[in-house]
């Protein structure tokens, strides 16, 4: 009796993947880490997604090579509001994620955005500013600037919906509202 599917290398060629990226990995661990904190705790988010606490703490680990299932990407963005990993993912693939708001709402987050931007990057200069000064990086220290540069990546993809979005309303006028 034949098998119902033909075995690789015999009547079908081994099955190629795509590689994964390791710059797409750590994006993806450091969307993970941020969208569990923007829900609170591991146990909450663990909670949250019907997933075990230590489950979610390896989600959290950025040395643990596992990543979190779908269902609970989409539960967790869900709860706080901001598609963290599926920005992730849409910037893996070449795209960006745009909101379907009204044409003037990208006025209003226009100037919030590049805010955002500017602090954010002011705070990870000043966190490594700091953690340069003895001549040493600790692990500690370099994650904390993995988290101020994660937090950055977030402030910046903020800024570019609102300019795309304003891009798509025909552009923005700061001080009338329309362009």
């Amino acid at each position: 009796m034949q098998p119902a599917f033909p075995t690789p290398g015999k009547l079908c060629p081994e099955p190629t993947w795509p590689k994964f990226p390791v710059s797409g990995f750590t994006a993806s661990k450091a969307a993970q880490r941020d969208l569990i904190e923007r829900c609170g705790t591991i146990e909450r988010a663990a909670s949250i997604a019907s997933l075990s606490k230590s489950q979610m703490g390896r989600f959290n680990n950025a040395g643990d090579p596992e990543l979190m299932p779908l269902s609970a990407v989409l539960l967790l963005e869900a709860e706080c509001g901001t598609p963290l990993v599926t920005s992730v993912m849409a910037e893996l693939n070449g795209r960006r994620l745009a909101d379907a708001d009204a044409p003037g709402a990208a006025n209003a987050t226009m100037m919030a955005a590049h805010a955002d931007v500017v602090v954010q990057f002011g705070e990870l200069i000043a966190s490594a500013a700091m953690a340069f000064a003895d001549g040493r990086l600790t692990p500690a220290e370099l994650a904390g600037i993995d988290r101020g540069a994660a937090k950055l990546e977030v402030a910046l993809a903020e800024l570019r919906k609102s300019a795309a979005a304003a891009r798509g309303a025909g552009g923005l006028s700061l001080v009338g509202g329309a362009a």
